[in-house]
This record gives C-alpha cells, sequence and structure tokens, in this order.
C-alpha cells in the first residue's frame, strides 16, 4: 500500500479523536503536559492496536461488531458532548466531573473515536495487506493531530471562555451523529 494513501487513511480516521482532543482543551480538561499526553497518547494507542485487532479478527465477526459499534460511540459522544453543553451553560466556573483525560472516561472515549479503524483493519486483512505499518502509520498520525488539536483548543478556550465549552459539547455531539450516519 502506498504511503499517501496510509497517511490519507490515518487522517480521515484521526478527526473523531482530534475532534474529542479539541473539545476537551476547549473546556480546560487538557490544560497541562500530562493531560495532553494522556489523551495523545492514549488516543494514537487505541488508533494502533484497533485496526490490529481488527486484522485478526478477519471476517469472521465483523458482522457482529458492526451492528453496534456506532451506537457505542454514538451514545459515548453524545453524553459527554451534552455533559459539556450542560457545564458550559451554567453561571459555576466548577468544571463537572468526568475529565476526559482521565480513568474510564478516556478509555471510552478512546475505544468511541477508534472503533472505525477496526473495520479498516478487517479491511486490511481482507485485502491482504501488513497491518503493522499501517497501523504505526495511524497511531502517529492520531496522536499528532490530538496535541494539535489541543493546543487549539487551549487557546481558543482562552480566547473564548465557557462558550468554547459549549462549542466543543457540540463538537462531541456532531461526531457521535456522523460516526452515526456513516454507519446508517
Amino acid at each position: 500500500m502506498p504511503l499517501l494513501q496510509i497517511i490519507l487513511i490515518a487522517i480521515g480516521l484521526a478527526m473523531d479523536a482530534s475532534a474529542v482532543s479539541l473539545a476537551a482543551a476547549c473546556s480546560g480538561y487538557a490544560d497541562t503536559r500530562r493531560a495532553m499526553f494522556r489523551l495523545a497518547f492514549h488516543f494514537g494507542l487505541f488508533q494502533f492496536i484497533m485496526p490490529v485487532i481488527g486484522w485478526f479478527i478477519g471476517s469472521r465477526f465483523v458482522h457482529f461488531v458492526s451492528t453496534f459499534d456506532h451506537w457505542v460511540a454514538f451514545a459515548v459522544l453524545v453524553f459527554l458532548g451534552a455533559k459539556m453543553i450542560r457545564a458550559g451553560l451554567s453561571s459555576s466556573d466548577i468544571r463537572p466531573s468526568g475529565d476526559p483525560s482521565r480513568g474510564w472516561t478516556l478509555i471510552s472515549l478512546s475505544v468511541a473515536t477508534s472503533i472505525d479503524a477496526l473495520a479498516v483493519g478487517l479491511s486490511l486483512a481482507l485485502l491482504d495487506v501488513g497491518i503493522w505499518r499501517v497501523a504505526g502509520m495511524i497511531g502517529l498520525v492520531t496522536m499528532s493531530l490530538s496535541v494539535t488539536a489541543i493546543i487549539a483548543g487551549r487557546f481558543l478556550g482562552l480566547l473564548f471562555g465557557k462558550k468554547m465549552e459549549i462549542f466543543g459539547g457540540i463538537i462531541l455531539i456532531v461526531a457521535g451523529l456522523r460516526i452515526l450516519i456513516v454507519h446508517w
């Protein structure tokens, strides 16, 4: 598979993780280097692992996973997006619990934003394409774009304040809807 094609696939797969990274930074959750690292690392790691898993699963289980994967991703993103919008509309400056750069929230977001990569891995197996180089590039591109989105989100969050938290919530909901529509 040509390198340009791999990079384009990687960029396409990284868009959901980048949107979540932007939203997290806009809401003030990715305000430290550690939080930035956790988000970018986990998104990159899951984007690397999921195509490998899809590649190894092969076509045997694809029909089972494809019946519900998009619903799980949609539910997680809409729930977190609604939570961010509610926090952005409140007059309190206290952030809600559920830091997207920690714990189960981080794991759920990592899975939700990388489910498409599972299907890509399956497709690559069916096309008899080696997985390691492609998965590595997907992980690196996702990590890089997530860091870029976090940096942009921090700047926008400082510039526009709580309005960016509302915007970030809307981004998550739109990302969830996009996943649902693409898999419809």
